[in-house]
């Protein structure tokens, strides 16, 4: 949410239709837990403060954690004031946060849901479905001009990883590694039944990290999966220009969703199409047969076949309307401007 906060804010201030004041938080991961919490804090303060001297038409939040500072600020600021929600900020399985989102709902002019799910599990808990709108996340276009080259990016994974990247296709999947991203369900059920010859690449961090890296042990081929964890901007480009082929493997959890799916925007743009679990917000991302494929995600023989077919039959055309479909549909430059629509709106009610 933080990188698509600053990508958005980019895009804002690119336009000269826009007079723009903003309050960003700019943190490393392993502090964001602290950080985000005096953050907070901080708004009860900033924000009466920013209005005051910027007088602005429109308050917008980025995300339900920062617009849950609403209800101590309400009284204070009488701007319009409209939320970006995106999945967990919704749906956070705690019974306090719970309890408090109806409240916060309560105090908006209007909130704006990145997908149909969450836009869904919003009003379950609480928000005037009139109030509420579905547009997209963005992706900054600018990013693939420091993509390199293939053959390039081959040989520096080759490098760093000490596998055979040029040999075989690579299958590659991005993310925090939670249990809804399904990475152990995929190696344990699904990777075994994919009939191509095929490398996988595991990049990102988090509590799911030593139960996938025992179920690689524990696989038929583990010399054929890499768990990079987490990996600076330089080595992803590199992840993203080699892949062939995207894999998002999510399963449903309770009380835990994906809202959107921005990885496979950036996957995407690299010209990576994508086969996906049919769930959540990747249903607002994946057009099938565009820029890939959504399978039920408790099919895993169906998973593996649509992973064969791709990579055997039309994947170098995919590829192709994978970059074209992004760019048309979800470049910050393009979506920014929905946004301002809906901002306007609300300003206007």
């Amino acid at each position: 949410m933080q990188n698509v906060s600053i990508q958005m804010v980019d895009a804002l201030e690119r336009r000269s239709d826009v007079e723009l004041e903003t309050i960003i938080l700019r943190a490393p991961w392993e502090q964001i837990g602290l950080s985000t919490t005096l953050f907070l804090f901080r708004l009860l303060r900033l924000i009466p403060k920013a209005v005051k001297e910027f007088n602005p038409d429109v308050i917008l939040f980025s995300s339900m954690v920062t617009a849950g500072m609403l209800p101590f600020l309400s009284r204070r600021v009488k701007v319009p004031k409209v939320t970006i929600n995106h999945g967990q900020d919704v749906t956070k399985p705690v019974w306090i946060y719970q309890k408090y989102l109806p409240y916060v709902f309560r105090k908006l002019n209007g909130v704006i849901s990145v997908s149909k799910a969450t836009h869904l599990a919003s009003v379950e808990r609480g928000m005037n479905p009139e109030r509420g709108v579905v547009l997209p996340n963005g992706f900054d276009s600018r990013r693939a001009r420091f993509l390199p080259d293939r053959d390039g990016a081959l040989e520096r994974l080759e490098h760093e990883f000490g596998m055979d990247f040029a040999s075989r296709p690579t299958l590659l999947t991005v993310g925090r590694q939670v249990q809804r991203k399904g990475h152990v369900r995929f190696i344990r059920e699904i990777l075994p039944e994919i009939r191509t010859d095929v490398n996988y690449i595991i990049v990102g961090d988090g509590p799911e990290y030593e139960a996938i890296r025992r179920e690689i042990k524990e696989s038929e081929r583990p010399e054929r999966v890499w768990l990079a964890g987490r990996q600076p901007d330089e080595i992803l480009s590199c992840c993203y220009a080699a892949a062939d082929l995207f894999i998002m493997p999510n399963i449903p959890v309770e009380g835990d969703m994906e809202g959107f799916g921005i990885v496979l925007l950036e996957a995407n743009q690299a010209g990576v199409p994508a086969v996906a679990s049919d769930l959540e917000g990747i249903r607002d991302v994946i057009e099938q047969g565009v820029n890939g494929y959504r399978v039920p995600y408790d099919k895993p023989d169906e998973f593996a076949s649509k992973i064969d077919a791709v990579l055997n039959n039309d994947l170098e055309k995919l590829s192709v309307s994978s970059r074209v479909y992004v760019e048309e549909n979800f470049s910050w430059d393009r979506v920014v401007t929905r946004y301002l629509d809906y901002l306007n709106s609300v300003i206007s009610t």
